[in-house]
């Protein structure tokens, strides 16, 4: 193994990232990023400074042309994001690993199919939303059989004692809690108590959307073990998902995160995909030692 590591700095409306090619350089991932690795990288003071780090591998199935990991900043891996996903598919074609406009990935969460747009922007078919508790995984409360849930905060985070909650696997878990006004609203506090929520045994991204119109929200995610990130892909397509199957917004829904703006279209059909559209931009290459 090489004494340094060749990484390129990627983000997504602010949502940024390590990327690792382990395509063309002689990478043995599993030894080489540890959680304490990661962790240090991940530090914006003493390290590179990121929310996720994004692994490019090879897919050993046919129907698939990569396989895409995610390390979360605190050295966890987790199934999907979709900031890092369009930030993939950028990375892939304009490093000349594929050709194809349209490229099929593995990740941890199933597999996903990334649309390069003339615009240089990214199209994801993020798969379709699950709302059973199982998917997520979830445990509602035993008198609650429909969504919203109400799920109690312990210690009062922030002042607030108990939220509602819709519950959605994008592939990742998500908690998406209705509010008024999302400035004044304590997601940082909330976020925390919702992700560690003993009713998530997986733990869970915590969403909290401003509705403006039928097809306008806002919305603000604290991450699962990154905290609140300027913008997420994968929160952004629950939130939508959400609104959309308890018939408050419509398709397609302008998504406004504090890092810019995502499209989200979904038919409201269970078996049908979700479609996610945004940016993806190059910050620059380095090298960390190893």
């Amino acid at each position: 193994m090489a004494d340094r590591l060749a990484f390129t700095k990627m983000q997504g409306l602010g949502n940024d990232f390590m990327v690792i090619d382990a395509v063309s350089h002689d990478i043995d991932p599993d030894p080489l990023l540890t959680a304490e690795r990661i962790r240090r990288w991940s530090d914006r003071h003493f390290g590179i400074g990121f929310d996720q780090l994004l692994l490019v591998e090879t897919s050993h199935r046919r129907d698939m042309d990569f396989r895409y990991r995610i390390f979360n900043a605190d050295g966890g891996e987790v199934e999907q994001c979709g900031n890092g996903a369009r930030c993939f598919a950028r990375y892939v074609a304009e490093r000349g690993l594929t050709r194809r406009r349209d490229i099929r990935v593995e990740t941890a969460g199933g597999p996903i199919v990334l649309s390069l747009t003339d615009d240089n922007r990214v199209r994801v078919d993020m798969g379709h939303p699950r709302f059973e508790p199982e998917a997520i995984p979830f445990k509602p409360p035993i008198t609650e059989t429909a969504p919203p849930y109400s799920l109690m905060l312990s210690g009062r985070p922030g002042g607030i004692d108990q939220v509602r909650a819709d519950v959605v696997s994008m592939g990742n878990p998500h908690a998406v809690v209705q509010v008024d006004d999302l400035d004044r609203y304590p997601v940082a506090e909330a976020g925390a108590a919702i992700e560690s929520h003993p009713a998530f045994p997986r733990r869970v991204n915590a969403g909290f959307v401003q509705q403006l119109a039928p097809d306008h929200i806002r919305l603000r995610v604290f991450e699962r073990g990154a905290g609140e990130t300027l913008a997420c892909g994968t929160g952004a397509c629950a939130a939508v998902a959400a609104g959309i199957r308890a018939g408050r917004l419509r398709s397609p829904c302008r998504v406004e995160l504090r890092g810019g703006e995502l499209s989200i279209e979904w038919s409201g059909d269970d078996e049908r995909p979700l479609y996610m559209t945004g940016p993806a931009e190059f910050v620059f290459d380095g090298s960390v030692p190893l």
